[in-house]
């Protein structure tokens, strides 16, 4: 039986349970992904080890208390940068706990009375909120790690009291300030994440850092999904569409005269399962004429009312999700909440193939530009459409550097190779405010250039 002192961290999301009942099951897996993408990267910045993860909860054991503490620090300010955007239902809040002592360590699990402790000191902590035992506060660098004592707790199957300590909110001052000294308002405060950036800015922004953020969020829902079936799927496009519709149409195969329902019927490859869906979207009025102009004018005809039809639909984004879309980018205020409301309602109701895609549409237009990324990788994972593909592929040439920065990890992570182009062009020349404050997630500076030719390096070899 092996045996080590470890440092044990345990985390969950505040009501998750009541959450999940009122969301899909899509939703849900979405929630957890994203979860996973903004927390696993820091639990190893700070020399963590993930021994599991049960629905929303993280058990995580460290060498040193002091990076434990540190950890739930840094997820905690990087949980306030993500959420300062996001509607409250959107939002993610975690409690982190922290106890250490003496566990038994087997191959992929712990056990031990400091992994109960731990756990019932998760359960008293407030969401937003770092809480840690005693014994982790007698064994942790204080100077390091700022703390307050919260009180003495019973809990339940755990002899005797716990002491429990706290992490307070920033500012944190060694001397009282000066007479003279100026205090920042609440207002002030309330614009400032709740812990200083006190652990964030001790990790450092290096490329092996963003490489493993990025990889989580690009790998959210990962599934064995091989390049070569991306390069499969890839059959659906536009022209091959074209040309397989057209002469089909031409040689009588599809009765055009019927709606989707025949094409449905018929589809037997992916690219006429894909023009089944363009054709079952367009109104009456445009199907009739479409199946009178194929059946009079033959195979030429088919051809240029598949390209017609393709275009229509790429115009129009997808349908009324896409229209709220962008509905949301002009409005502001309770306005833009309910606007954002009623395109997620509208996003629900369209193919599980597009959602995600949409989803990065609307935090685009949020401004959520971290979580846009993540939502097209997801969709490019899942081989959905060649539209999130491309949109990943044009955040390259982004203003903000740390979304020239996230993309190119994303595509660099994704392998596409239709990227090399504008990997290049930005590896060559930058773009503006290189070197700026706030890389990858939020640290160090970003360095879009380095991330592109670090990207170009993941690319299959010529």
């Amino acid at each position: 039986m092996k045996t080590a002192n470890l440092a044990i961290v345990f985390t969950d999301i505040k009501g998750f349970t009541e959450r999940t009942s009122r969301q899909t099951l899509e939703e849900n897996q979405r929630l957890l992904q994203v979860h996973e993408a903004l927390l696993a990267p820091l639990f190893k910045a700070f020399g963590g080890r993930i021994i599991k993860s049960i629905g929303d909860a993280f058990l995580v054991t460290f060498e040193s208390p002091t990076q434990a503490v540190l950890s739930g620090i840094a997820i905690q300010d990087r949980l306030w940068h993500h959420n300062r955007q996001l509607l409250e239902d959107d939002q993610i809040h975690v409690r982190v706990a922290v106890n250490v002592g003496e566990v038994r360590v087997e191959a992929n699990d712990i056990f031990g009375e400091p992994v109960n402790i731990a756990a019932r000191v998760e359960g008293i902590t407030d969401a937003d909120e770092v809480f840690f035992t005693e014994a982790v506060y007698l064994s942790m660098n204080k100077a390091e790690v700022p703390s307050q004592e919260v009180g003495a707790f019973e809990l339940k199957g755990i002899p005797g009291k716990i002491r429990v300590f706290r992490v307070p909110r920033a500012p944190y001052r060694v001397l009282a300030p000066a007479p003279d000294a100026v205090l920042p308002s609440p207002e002030e405060a309330a614009l400032q994440p709740p812990f200083g950036n006190l652990a964030l800015s001790r990790v450092e922004a290096n490329q092996d850092l963003g490489q493993r953020a990025a990889a989580g969020a690009a790998a959210v829902g990962q599934g064995a999904v091989a390049v070569g079936q991306r390069a499969a799927a890839g059959a659906v496009a536009v022209g091959q569409g074209a040309v397989v519709v057209g002469q089909r149409a031409a040689a009588g195969a599809v009765a055009v005269g019927q709606r989707a329902t025949v094409l449905g019927k018929q589809a037997r490859t992916a690219t006429d399962a894909l023009w089944a869906r363009v054709y079952a979207r367009l109104p009456p009025a445009i199907t009739t004429k479409v199946s009178s102009t194929v059946a009079g004018w033959g195979m030429c005809a088919g051809l240029l009312t598949v390209v017609l039809l393709g275009g229509w639909v790429l115009v129009n984004g997808g349908g009324p999700a896409m229209r709220a879309i962008r509905d949301v980018e002009g409005a502001t205020g309770t306005e833009k909440a309910s606007r954002v409301t009623e395109a997620k309602r509208l996003i629900k109701l369209e193919d599980a193939d597009q959602r995600n895609y949409l989803h990065g549409r609307l935090d685009e237009a949020q401004g959520n530009m971290t979580a846009a990324v993540t939502f097209y990788a997801l969709a490019v994972r899942k081989d959905e459409n060649g539209r999130a593909e491309s949109r990943l592929i044009s955040l390259l040439k982004h203003e903000q550097c740390g979304v020239r920065s996230s993309a190119a990890t994303a595509v660099g992570g994704l392998r596409l190779e239709s990227a090399r182009g504008a990997l290049e062009s930005l590896a060559d020349d930058g773009g503006p405010n290189e070197g700026e404050a706030g890389g990858f997630l939020g640290l160090g500076t970003c360095d879009s250039k380095q991330a592109a030719a670090d990207a170009l390096k993941r690319l299959p070899a010529n």
